[in-house]
């Protein structure tokens, strides 16, 4: 048995010996762990790399973002826009961001953004890819003071994250409701989603998940697919997509499912994948990218040299 088993049990045993009954009492062992779960799949530890500057888009308090310029940038940089992931109902810039990525994408001559957006239960999925939008378009509207060139702009989102800037990236609702549309982005980066066609995921998807799922995307089967990144991809999207994940069965099936819709929708599309499994390997592709060391970032970055043209 495992350490996590026993003290799985342990936790049982204690509520019901305190009064609760037996099958309240694993629910509420399962919330914890749907909790544990998801804040693994958005968060990182360690302190926020220094030189950022923050800016609101918006006026919820999480409407904010921090931007870092590019370094030794002899013009307007180009510039990615990093949206943190959580299982849509937590995570933040703060936490799971990690140390690497803007550090190593300003000295590669990129500004690098990360955003907070409002969470679920407080806000739904639509309005978090709003968010989304809107901060592009926040940054956009600074691009001369900031340094950034406007033209080009790449979404790169992990995990629930993933999610967001795959569903910005297909359905140009958001961005127009921000006064922008794909000509907007040079390209998006999901990272290790798993949820890009929602029906198939909460059919298929992790049963420890499934309540995550129904608190995003509700129980409407029209929903669901509206929130499905790959039920757009038949329409016009954005022009370049690197699809990045590790060994989790779910999270490839749905990546290889997207690239193939947005084949066949126009888009370039390629893929990205790296060894890892379950939640350590999901964490580790978000906290390593930019990491040198790491395998996945030499492919991001030769994509960026190709999709930014430097």
């Amino acid at each position: 048995m495992t350490k996590r088993y026993w003290i799985g049990l342990a936790a049982v045993t204690a509520v019901v010996a305190g009064g609760m009954p037996a099958s309240d009492a694993r629910e509420k062992l399962r919330d914890r762990l749907r909790e544990r779960m998801a804040e693994r799949m958005g968060v990182e530890q360690g302190p926020k790399a220094p030189g950022s500057e923050t800016i609101s888009y918006g006026r919820d308090p999480l409407q904010v973002l921090d931007i870092w310029r590019a370094r030794n940038a002899t013009g307007p940089a180009p510039l990615i826009v990093y949206v943190h992931g959580g299982g849509w109902q937590r995570g933040s810039k703060d936490n799971a961001t990690g140390r690497f990525k803007p550090v190593h994408y300003p000295d590669q001559g990129y500004a690098f953004a990360s955003i907070n957006y409002r969470l679920v239960p407080a806000a739904t999925v639509e309005q978090q890819a709003a968010d989304v939008a809107g901060a592009v378009r926040a940054l956009i509207d600074r691009a001369g003071s900031l340094g950034i060139d406007r033209r080009r702009i790449v979404l790169m989102g992990h995990s629930a994250g993933a999610h967001l800037v795959a569903l910005v990236g297909t359905d140009e609702r958001y961005l127009k409701g921000a006064g922008l549309s794909f000509a907007d982005i040079a390209g998006v980066i999901p990272n290790d989603g798993a949820a890009y066609d929602v029906p198939t995921q909460m059919k298929d998807g992790p049963p420890i998940m499934q309540k995550t799922y129904v608190q995003a995307f509700g129980t409407d089967p029209a929903r669901q697919k509206a929130l499905s990144p790959t039920a757009h991809a038949a329409a016009p999207n954005a022009r370049e997509f690197l699809l990045l994940y590790v060994q989790r069965p779910d999270g490839v099936r749905q990546a290889k499912a997207l690239g193939d819709a947005l084949v066949a929708g126009g888009s370039r599309v390629e893929h990205g994948s790296f060894p890892g499994e379950g939640l350590k390997g999901h964490a580790e592709i978000n906290r390593s990218l930019g990491d040198p060391a790491y395998p996945a970032t030499g492919a991001v970055d030769a994509w960026l040299k190709r999709v930014f043209g430097r």
